[in-house]
């Protein structure tokens, strides 16, 4: 499938987008600044408190076996799961530039998948850099798709429809979990969305030459993040998708980029990668819009973006 943009976006919602992106870059700090336990703090004291909207059927925090030590994890569980015998899974991995945010930042969001998709979430606390670095937060993630096929059918969920999602950063685990999971001869993965998802380390793309600079999420910021998660040789498929011998064989996928977001034109290339490979793909890049605009719910502009996004995420989960 090529590239495709949503359904137009009304003016008046684009303006407001814009609006709100020129004060999102204003108050955003130059990361260079700071190291990652400083900034994780600042971006944890500017955050705001979990709604914890829209309620669930019921939310389980747990500690599960990681490869370093426990895992926390916590598992959303909708409404729609008390009427069914197995619902679809959703493995989620937060963005934060593999640095910052957790399982409270993102909240608000796994509910909308959860609610909106019909879908048990399980919302993945994996290690931060740069105390934790590259693969440690993939190695995370994969030892949290391993526990999730063993034992979400003690949660509503059905571990045959097992689907890896996540934004940003989250995006990148996603699609390298996915190549190993097909690697390691499973779990089994119904699918992979990826969120705006940082999919390499290419700074010269021409959304990076556009975008750069004004639109949040800096050149700067980037190469901050790579830094901090993988300093040194980035070859691996664990930590740079597009460079798996293959692509072939991986499931399904919902790919989202955003016109803005600086890395965009590398999630554009891959789905186009995944494509050519043979792998199914829905493709939306969102014109106007910008990094992260998912977890901006109050704009006019994402509710538009995510009801299409919820139903491109509903195809592929049922």
């Amino acid at each position: 499938m090529a590239t495709e943009t949503t359904a137009p976006i009304p003016a008046e919602a684009l303006q407001e987008a814009a609006e709100f992106l020129t004060k999102l870059d204003a108050g955003f700090p130059d990361l260079a600044q700071y190291d990652g336990a400083t900034i994780r703090g600042i971006i944890k004291e500017r955050g705001a408190t979990p709604t914890r909207q829209p309620d669930m059927l019921r939310v389980t925090d747990l500690d599960i076996d990681g490869p370093a030590g426990p895992l926390p994890i916590r598992i959303f569980e909708p409404h729609a799961a008390g009427d069914q015998n197995a619902c679809p899974v959703i493995l989620f991995a937060h963005g934060g530039g593999f640095v910052f945010c957790d399982l409270d930042t993102h909240d608000g969001l796994c509910r909308m998948l959860a609610e909106g998709v019909g879908a048990v979430i399980v919302s993945v606390d994996y290690r931060l850099a740069p105390e934790h670095q590259a693969p440690a937060a993939h190695d995370d993630f994969f030892a949290a798709l391993q526990w999730t096929a063993a034992n979400i059918g003690d949660y509503h969920g059905d571990p045959s429809k097992i689907i890896l999602a996540g934004d940003s950063a989250g995006g990148n685990l996603a699609a390298t979990v996915s190549i190993t999971a097909r690697d390691a001869g499973g779990p089994p993965l119904a699918g992979q969305v990826l969120l705006y998802a940082v999919i390499d380390d290419d700074f010269e793309t021409e959304s990076y030459r556009k975008f750069g600079v004004g639109n949040y999420n800096t050149t700067s910021n980037m190469k901050w993040y790579w830094e901090n998660y993988a300093p040194g040789d980035r070859d691996d498929p664990r930590v740079i998708p597009s460079r798996a011998e293959s692509l072939s064989g991986l499931p399904p996928a919902v790919v989202i980029t955003a016109e803005l977001d600086p890395p965009s034109d590398s999630g554009d290339a891959y789905a186009r990668a995944l494509q050519d490979a043979g792998v199914a793909v829905q493709h939306r890049r969102y014109d106007g819009l910008f990094h992260g605009f998912l977890t901006f719910p109050a704009l006019s502009a994402v509710q538009i973006a995510r009801e299409e996004i919820l139903g491109m995420v509903r195809e592929l989960a049922h």
